[in-house]
């Protein structure tokens, strides 16, 4: 059972960062621009921080699905969100990769974006509750502590696995800093876009 538990965390949070979004798209931006050093360091940081993260909703999970508008609150966060990672993007697109870095930067970075990742919070509700009320996981302290155990190595290794791809695309394509800073810049604005988009159909057009 503890091994199941384990195992669960591990293959749905995997599988949850695989889909492009604002963690996934940060990572390549940091490993293209600051190597895979400095990406290392935010993966760590950033799983640590989903282990606690997946831990908290899990336990809050029943008391989140009970919360109004819940859904509306997450897509605001989200265009807040996506909508700062496109602007520092963007303004960064045109200047060169530094060689030094301070060693603690990609670990706070990793941290923050660890806890402030709204998105996770559905993800892990439905997930999780699933699990929970077929059997798959109890919702015991010491179970949670396993698949939260799970969740954060599920997390580092899809991340790891974006970062090995981001180097292997730029030194196998030869592409420049600008051009993907400008790609995830754009993508960061589509997302906040989307976000626009769906709340003012459920608003205005969805009866």
């Amino acid at each position: 059972m503890i091994f199941l538990t384990l195992f669960l965390g591990l293959f749905a949070n995997f599988i949850g960062y695989i889909p492009p979004g604002n963690i996934n798209l940060t990572l390549v931006r940091i490993t293209i621009n600051r190597g895979l050093k400095q990406a290392l360091r935010f993966i760590i940081a950033f799983s640590c921080a989903e282990f606690i993260f997946t831990f908290v909703v899990m336990h809050a999970a029943k008391w989140l699905a009970e919360q109004v508008r819940l859904d509306t609150i997450i897509d605001w966060v989200m265009v807040g969100l996506f909508g700062i990672l496109g602007t520092v993007t963007w303004m960064h697109r045109k200047k060169p990769p530094q060689t030094h870095y301070s060693e603690h930067e990609s670990i706070k970075y990793g941290i923050l974006l660890g806890f402030i990742n709204p998105v996770q919070v559905p993800f892990w509700m439905i997930t999780g509750t699933y699990f929970i009320t077929h059997g798959w996981i109890l919702d015991g302290k010491v179970e949670l502590v396993i698949f939260s155990l799970g969740s954060a190595a599920g997390a580092f290794l899809a991340l790891f696995l974006y970062a090995k791809f981001a180097q292997y695309i730029q030194s196998k394509f030869a592409l420049s800093t600008r051009l993907i800073n400008t790609g995830i810049a754009i993508l960061f604005f589509s997302f906040a876009a989307y976000h626009v988009v769906k709340q003012v159909y459920l608003v205005f057009f969805k009866h």
